[in-house]
C-alpha cells in the first residue's frame, strides 16, 4: 500500500492511541488501579506504527516490558488492554499478565516481555514454524539496544540469517539501557552496523518519523514474506517519560527531554506533513482526538467495572513439574 492520506490519517489515529492511552494508564497507576510496575511508551509511538501498519492479522508481533504501543499498534483493543493492566478478569491475558507480559493470542501479538531481549528467541522459532508449515506469515520482534549486548541476540539472529527465516528485528535505540546512555556501555553508534555479521540487511530509521519507519519496514517485510531472510532495523527513537514509574531521571537533563518533546514529537511530524499536503484540515484533528479521547474513557469506564477474577481461577493457566511417582 502506497503512502495515502487514508494511510496517514491511520497511522495518526493509532498514535494518538497509543498516547492517550499510555498517560491514562500512567494516571491509573498513580491511583493505585493499574497493578505492578508501568513502563510507558510515549515517544516512542511511531515505530510500533510505523512497522505494525504493514503487518496482516495473522502474522507474529513479540515485544518488550515497554510494549503496550505494540499491541495497540498490531489491533488489540484498548479496553481489554486497560482492564488486563487493572488486572481484571475481563482482560486480554485475564488479568493475569499485567503490563509488562500483556499479550493478545486472537492477533498473533505474542507477547511483552520483562527479560532483555527473550522475545528475540521465541520470533524467531515463530518465523521458524511459519517456514515448516508454507505459510507466508512474518514475526516481528521488538527490543530496546541493551538486548544487542545478550546472548539470545546473537543466537536469534544467527539462526534467522542461517535458515533464511521470515523474520524482522527492530531496535528501539532510546538512547539509554535503563538508566546507562548507550554511548557509555557501547563501542558501535549503530545496532544496525552488526547486521553485517550475519550477511542480512540492516538498515538505521530516523525513529521519531513515522512514514520513515513505514517505508523501511514495508521493504523488510515484503522481503521476509517473499522468502528473502531477515532484516535488523534500528529505530532511534526516545521515551519522554522515565524508565519506569518513580524513575526520577536524574541521568538526563529536562531540557534534553523538553527538546525531544518540542521537536522530535512523531505525532507532531506526521501532522505536519498532512497538513502540507492537505490530508488533514484542524476539523478532521480536532475529530480524531476527541474520539481516542471517547475510546480511552469508555476503556477505563470499562477497566472499572470489570470483576476480578474468582479465587479459583489462581490455580488454571499454570504449569508445574509433574511429580514423580513413588
Amino acid at each position: 500500500m502506497s503512502l495515502s492520506a487514508e494511510l496517514c490519517r491511520t497511522m495518526y489515529k493509532d498514535m494518538w492511541r497509543i498516547r492517550l492511552f499510555e498517560e491514562e494508564a500512567n494516571r491509573q497507576t498513580n491511583l493505585g488501579n493499574v497493578m505492578g510496575a508501568l513502563h510507558m511508551y510515549c515517544g516512542e509511538e511511531a515505530v510500533a506504527v510505523g512497522v505494525c501498519s504493514n503487518l496482516r492479522k495473522d502474522d507474529y508481533v513479540l515485544g518488550t516490558h515497554r510494549s503496550h504501543g505494540h499491541c495497540l499498534a498490531k489491533g488489540a483493543d484498548s479496553r481489554q488492554m486497560m482492564a488486563e493492566l487493572y488486572g481484571k478478569a475481563t482482560g486480554t491475558c485475564a488479568g493475569k499478565g499485567g503490563s509488562m507480559h500483556i499479550a493478545d493470542f486472537s492477533l498473533n501479538m505474542l507477547g511483552a516481555n520483562g527479560i532483555v531481549g527473550a522475545g528475540i528467541a521465541p520470533a524467531t522459532g515463530a518465523a521458524l514454524a511459519s517456514k515448516m508449515r508454507g505459510t507466508d506469515q512474518v514475526a516481528v520482534c521488538f527490543f530496546g539496544d541493551g538486548a544487542a549486548a545478550r546472548g539470545t541476540f546473537h543466537e536469534g539472529i544467527g539462526l534467522g540469517s542461517l535458515w533464511k527465516l521470515p523474520v524482522v528485528y527492530v531496535c528501539e535505540n532510546n538512547q539509554y539501557q535503563q538508566w546507562v546512555p548507550r554511548m557509555n556501555v557501547a563501542v558501535l553508534d549503530s545496532v544496525s552496523d552488526m547486521a553485517g555479521a550475519y550477511a542480512i540487511p540492516g538498515v538505521s530509521v530516523n525513529g521519531q518519523d513515522p512514514i520513515e519507519v513505514y517505508e523501511v519496514a514495508r521493504e523488510a517485510i515484503n522481503r521476509a514474506r517473499s522468502g528473502g531472510g531477515p532484516t535488523l532495523i534500528e529505530a532511534r527513537t526516545y521515551r519522554f517519560y522515565g524508565h519506569s514509574l518513580g524513575d526520577e531521571q536524574q541521568y538526563r537533563t529536562p531540557e534534553e527531554v523538553e527538546a525531544w518533546r518540542t521537536d522530535h514529537d512523531p505525532i507532531k511530524t506526521l501532522r505536519a506533513l498532512m497538513a502540507d499536503r492537505q490530508w488533514l484540515t484542524d476539523q478532521e484533528d480536532t475529530a480524531i482526538q476527541d474520539e481516542v479521547k471517547d475510546e480511552i474513557a469508555n476503556a477505563v469506564k470499562f477497566a472499572d467495572e470489570s470483576p476480578f477474577p474468582d479465587a479459583a481461577e489462581v490455580t488454571t493457566d499454570v504449569l508445574a513439574p509433574a511429580q514423580e511417582a513413588g
